[in-house]
């Protein structure tokens, strides 16, 4: 990991593997610390690939909000600069994925093909679960709740029948949720991306999107739903669209979505 002043924000970002370069941008609450992420999946092996911190996340900056959806994608472009790279790739999964759409419409000349993963286009093409509404339930609430959504296996029906395995999945979450939590700065910067994704609306101009896309959706996620997904792709003119047999963090449940993803951006221009 290292630090890079942008001018407006000091990122902290790694960069790993070699081959095109791919900007992942990460999900809501993602920490370069928290493991497995990106950095350690099969896309290294094909790509080099720079995954970050975003403002109010991790290691990254945290100035005071409130943020808005152009400041996670001035961000984005500005690492891009100081990391020397003229075009990349771009995958954007969950929260990443709402800001990947506001890069490939306003910066359609930096990116080759885009991938956008368990995410929705907001407004009339259908909203992305509000989990805000999670934030100030008590640790394991928050973890069984989120998992609700999450996972639309994750039934009351499932966790009374198999109790133990629930119990696990739950504590899991809040590990992830909590690690970090206590930092200075942290429960801000959480709730400032909270509200800037709240506000994510990218339905109408999603046709100035120009290339070549890749939808992928989790088949048991309730917080993307696919329903959303599917409009999100009907208003991309070069946009595929694919299931992923997972829910909203497939990325974590199997490499099925990182093979797609291979496969997808390994056929377009590479540079």
């Amino acid at each position: 990991m290292r630090f890079i002043e942008t001018g407006s924000i000091r990122i902290c970002v790694d960069v790993e593997g070699s081959g095109p370069n791919l900007l992942f941008v990460g999900g809501t609450g993602w920490d370069l610390r928290l493991q497995p992420n990106p950095l350690t999946s099969p896309l290294v092996a094909h790509f080099t690939v720079a995954l970050y911190d975003q403002r109010g996340m991790g290691q990254t900056d945290k100035p005071p909000g409130p943020y808005q959806m152009s400041d996670y994608a001035g961000d984005a472009v500005a690492l891009m600069d100081a990391l020397g790279w003229d075009r990349a790739h771009l995958v954007g999964y969950s929260f990443g994925g709402m800001v990947a759409q506001e890069l490939a419409i306003n910066f359609p000349g930096r990116f080759d093909r885009i991938v956008l993963a368990a995410s929705a286009p907001g407004g009339a093409g259908g909203c992305s679960y509000p989990i805000e509404e999670f934030l100030d339930l008590d640790p394991e609430d928050r973890a069984r709740r989120g998992l609700e959504i999450a996972d639309t296996r994750f039934t009351p029906a499932f966790q009374r029948q198999n109790p133990d395995l629930a119990r696990q999945m739950v504590e899991k979450r809040m590990r992830g949720q909590t690690a970090f939590a206590k930092e200075d700065g942290a429960l801000d910067g959480l709730r400032a991306q909270l509200a800037a994704r709240a506000q994510h609306d990218c339905y109408d101009r999603l046709p100035r999107i120009v290339s070549d896309t890749l939808i992928l959706a989790g088949t048991f996620d309730g917080q993307a739903e696919m329903s959303a997904q599917r409009k999100m792709a009907g208003q991309i003119a070069r946009a595929q669209f694919a299931e992923v047999a997972g829910s909203h963090s497939f990325l974590f449940e199997s490499d099925e979505a990182y093979e797609k993803m291979i496969d997808f951006l390994s056929a377009g221009r590479n540079r």
